[in-house]
């Protein structure tokens, strides 16, 4: 009771704090529509987060988006998907797997869960095409139209595991008219290359095509040496090269019907995440002094590799009273190879390794395919709805090997094979109670089953089952209403349900196939949207409970490099959310965004097995255990803060701009249970772009740096042998030039 009495104290003092900051004249950053405003006036932010093309301030969801110069900002320094990581209210992302395999938190609720077929309750989406597996989620970010995060349960309208939310890519599309397109190039530290373009073609009076395209490229610049005395060089590492493809076709013979059919692809080569020894300071979550961030010492193989595939069919009909949709998507993974130093060092350091450990991910084949058909009215009266049904199909086969990092020889493998598919039905309506007030509610049944079994095993004593198999329906609802307080002023108020599928996670030398039951979550939101001061400035405020059943978490480490699923029996989150945006003048624009997330696990049954060299800060019982009862769920940091300004001035034919952005996280807890070394510290990163444009808009040039204060922080760690780490990116110094045609 006394830690629920400081949480609601922490969260009474945040709303007062936020709704003061409302009283600013600003709003969610972020999203800017092609519809040009008056003088001085915020362009109309549009989104889709209901199905349908609505104004931000009318959807009653906590929803941010992201397009134009703030992603292209963001995208300049060659970074992956993780660059979003609090970029917007209560939206993390990290990985330790580098590139290849990001995982996304939304109000801190998320899953730190590596196995090859790990689920997340974060579900990404890009071009209305669920992207499942972690793998298929880092796809790179190119010729975006825009980029919005669905907070809170989503488990109505979007498919697949989305108790927590939904990331939303759309792609620029093709258009019938012209030739256009753009191209975009910057060289930065470490010769860091990144370059895309697009090119729109239409073909005839009803056929037109998009094909852009994404190149990036990193120097290895991390010394790797075998030996302490860092006498004998092996090389370099860090480094990496990846492309990216898409082609659309759009066919519009008429105004009632459009296809849009997209090809896509990514190639990507380069480096595995590397893991440092005894990187963190005992008793500390400092960096252990002496480290060279630049150099390495390791004795195992380092190199990932992944080419993935995919194509959709969007078709749509305007019928008059009504729309129908089609929505066909297909996706393979088809190699992803991911080898490095697990133990981070070599058996004499540095510190303490007790063992070597050097193991590989592989995925040698996975495809996904789904559909949906939709259905939404448009009728001129005070009810519209929408209904639909949607198939999910993946199936793959991948797992892990271990080595000897003498010589390079494979010690065990032990691959298995995940089939899961599902289905559901939904419907949607909202209904005008008169025109001041909407109310929406929706519902939606799914039916989700896995089979999964081991097909290779070689060197491994596997205890337990060997095939196991889960079968899951849902029923998922949500009700809201929105009241126009005025023309510019909305409140809401919304309860919504999400259902997210059993897991099943491989099983290891020391742990059998383990299976976390389904989780599911209520939650409670009510918020504030507006224009103000002649829509010049906008606020968007948001206050949100919730409460997770039988939550899945992901056990790692101990005395073994394993991986583990349980499910806690309740989980409790609750903050405060808010977005402004301000055009203080027409040479001065600010936005400025902040969340305050507060989780707790509630399980005392729940224990885990403790780390190998740590310092507990938890309660441990009498079996040696360390009890997770009230702690806060990894990687979930309270507060993250984050701003931009953007001043220009007009010289000659064209513009002088001086353009920054900061993001602030608080401290993250890496693991379930809480230990001195494991816990990261706040980190706050900020970027600078100077630059000049010309030729109205259609020419620009600029220098720009990311993480200029070059501020370099633990981000994560493995904790069952030392205290190996890893760490966020270096700072990076820039030019770049961009036109358009």
């Amino acid at each position: 009771m006394i830690k629920m009495s400081k949480m609601h104290k922490r969260v009474v003092h945040a709303h007062a704090a936020m709704l003061a900051l409302a009283a600013l004249p600003a709003v969610p950053a972020l999203a800017q529509s092609a519809a040009q405003p008056a003088a001085g006036e915020l362009q109309t932010v549009t989104v889709t987060a209901q199905r349908r093309s609505e104004n931000i301030r009318d959807v009653p969801v906590a929803v941010s988006a992201l397009r134009g110069e703030k992603l292209d900002v963001l995208t300049s320094g060659g970074e992956d998907i993780r660059l979003l990581a609090g970029k917007l209210p209560s939206l993390n992302v990290e990985s330790s797997n580098g590139r290849t395999f990001p995982r996304f938190y939304i109000r801190g609720y998320g899953n730190t869960d590596f196995n090859t077929f790990a689920s997340q309750p974060v579900s990404l989406i890009y071009d209305e095409v669920v992207q499942e597996n972690p793998i298929l989620k880092g796809f790179p970010i190119f010729d975006v139209a825009n980029v919005e995060v669905l907070r809170g349960p989503q488990g109505t309208l979007f498919g697949r595991n989305t108790p927590a939310g939904v990331v939303k890519f759309e792609s620029e599309k093709p258009r019938l008219g012209k030739i256009e397109g753009y191209y975009n190039a910057s060289v930065a530290t470490h010769n860091t290359i990144n370059v895309e373009g697009a090119v729109n073609v239409p073909l005839s009076d009803t056929w037109a095509m998009r094909a852009s395209t994404l190149r990036q490229h990193r120097d290895d610049y991390v010394d790797n040496y075998a030996d302490l005395a860092m006498t004998e060089r092996r090389g370099k590492l860090d480094g990496y090269n990846e492309h990216a493809e898409r082609v659309q076709f759009l066919y519009k013979p008429s105004g009632a019907f459009n296809a849009l059919f997209n090809v896509h692809q990514r190639t990507t080569s380069g480096s595995a995440r590397l893991f440092r020894a005894n990187l963190i300071r005992p008793g500390s979550n400092d960096i252990a002094a002496g480290l060279d961030l630049d150099r390495i010492v390791t004795n195992a193989q380092n190199f990932q590799d992944l080419t993935t595939r995919g194509a959709s069919v969007r078709l749509s009909w305007d019928l008059g009273d009504y729309k129908l949709y089609s929505v066909t998507g297909y996706e393979n993974i088809a190699d992803y190879h991911s080898r490095g130093d697990i133990d981070g060092g070599i058996p004499a350091g540095p510190g303490v390794i007790p063992f070597q450990v050097e193991t590989a991910s592989r995925i040698e084949d996975l495809k996904q395919y789904s559909q949906e058909v939709r259905i939404e009215s448009e009728y001129a009266s005070p009810l519209n709805w929408q209904a639909g049904v949607y198939w999910f199909d993946e199936s793959g086969t991948g797992g892990s090997d271990n080595f000897n990092s003498t010589s390079g020889a494979r010690t065990s493998r032990l691959f298995s094979r995940q089939d899961n598919t599902a289905w559901a039905v939904f419907g949607s309506a909202t209904y005008k109670v008169s025109p001041s007030f909407d109310l929406r509610g929706g519902v939606r049944y799914t039916k989700d089953e896995k089979d999964f079994a081991t097909v290779v095993n070689e060197n491994v004593v596997q205890t337990g089952d060997t095939a196991v198999s889960t079968s899951k329906d849902k029923v998922s609802w949500d009700l809201s209403g929105t009241y126009k307080l005025t023309p510019d002023v909305n409140v809401y108020g919304r309860v919504a349900t999400g259902f997210r599928a059993p897991s099943i996670a491989a099983a290891s030398a020391s742990v059998p196939i383990t299976v976390a039951d389904a989780e599911t979550i209520t939650s409670v939101e009510a918020g504030v949207k507006a224009d103000l001061f002649e829509r010049r400035g906008r606020v968007a405020f948001s206050v949100y409970d919730y409460t997770i059943k039988g939550q899945q978490l992901t056990v790692v480490g101990g005395n073994s490099n394993a991986n583990r699923l349980i499910n806690a029996d309740k989980t409790k989150g609750r903050g405060v959310e808010l977005d402004v945006e301000a055009a203080v003048s027409p040479s001065l624009r600010l936005t400025a965004s902040t969340s305050y997330n507060f989780t707790e696990i509630r399980d005392a049954s729940l224990s885990v097995n403790r780390c190998a060299a740590c310092t507990i800060t938890d309660p441990v019982n009498g079996a040696g255990r360390v009890v997770i009862d009230g702690n806060m769920l990894p990687q979930a940091p309270r507060w993250i803060v984050n701003a931009t300004a953007r001043y220009s001035v007009p010289v000659a034919d064209g513009e002088f701009f001086v353009f920054t952005d900061w993001s602030y996280r608080s401290k993250i807890n890496f693991f379930l249970y809480e230990a001195a070394e494991f816990t990261g510290k706040p980190l706050t990163e900020g970027g600078l772009r100077v630059g000049y444009t010309w030729a109205n808009g259609k020419y620009e040039a600029a220098v720009f740096g990311r993480n200029i204060l070059d501020e370099r922080r633990i981000t994560g760690a493995i904790d069952f042998n030392n205290l190996t780490g890893f760490t966020n990116e270096p700072r990076t110094w820039g030019v770049q030039f961009k036109g358009n045609f």
